[in-house]
């Protein structure tokens, strides 16, 4: 953990619980991640990952508890919660028709900053992720690696304390989702910011700082990767997640 030791948590989720309809999707989850940590959220597909997101995020409220962002909460008070907050989604939510600036330039808008601070910005995140050539393209003749960056660019462009990142690598080839990877892992490490990453790519989990494993909507297993081998007693870490996601391919 590279966050200090008696820093209050960035993210405080507290018996946190959603259905739609008859299905139960959080089973009264709660957690905490702290400044500077680089947490996984893993589980396989439909373990309630982006449900999660989508309650931090405030696109829906809870059925029951509550959730803090620097100490906010993100249904009483959302603007303030979500102020030092960046997100990309599992699903592209960039517009295709426009430029890779002119998409930034209208998030940057919505943050509420300057037109001069926006372009520079998106030049300074432009050259660490390898995207200034690209700026006046459309969009749409991207490859999926390259709009990801994009994604991320516009997750950072006002300089958040907190990443949220939902599938982030889903579809791209293998070094797109190095490059993301690592490009995140030096955020946490460097600059102090905090991490949440969900994925239920097994490679993505090595080197973090806590893995929460996610599970039919319940939270089934925290800590280190080896600390889930140790307590399912299997041989490998992709064992011991076989073991605490029976079934997983149904879930």
């Amino acid at each position: 953990m590279t966050g200090t030791a008696n820093a209050e948590p960035i993210l405080v989720v507290e018996k946190l619980r959603k259905t739609y309809g008859q299905r139960v999707a959080l089973k009264d989850i709660s957690l905490s991640i702290f400044p500077g940590e680089f947490v996984v959220l893993l589980g396989p597909n439909g373990a309630g990952k982006t449900t999660l997101f989508n309650l931090i995020t405030a696109l829906f409220n809870p059925d029951a508890g509550r959730v803090l962002v620097n100490g906010y909460d993100t249904t009483r008070n959302p603007v303030a919660a979500l102020a030092s907050l960046g997100v990309v989604f599992q699903q592209q939510t960039l517009d295709l028709d426009l430029t890779v600036t002119q998409n930034l330039m209208f998030h940057a808008a919505l943050q509420g900053m300057s037109r001069r601070m926006a372009k520079a910005r998106i030049q300074e995140e432009a050259k660490r992720l390898g995207m200034q050539d690209r700026l006046k393209e459309q969009v749409r003749k991207l490859n999926g690696g390259h709009r990801r960056r994009v994604e991320l660019m516009r997750a950072l462009l006002h300089h958040p304390r907190f990443l949220l990142l939902d599938e982030p690598t889903a579809g791209l080839d293998i070094a797109s989702r190095r490059l993301l990877h690592d490009h995140v892992r030096q955020l946490c490490r460097q600059e102090g910011v905090t991490v949440l990453w969900a994925t239920h790519l097994l490679e993505e989990v090595n080197g973090v700082d806590r893995v929460l494993v996610l599970h039919k909507g319940s939270i089934v297993c925290e800590g280190t990767p080896e600390d889930m081998i140790r307590q399912t007693g299997a041989a490998d870490l992709h064992e011991a997640f076989a073991r605490l996601t029976p079934e997983g391919e149904e879930a």
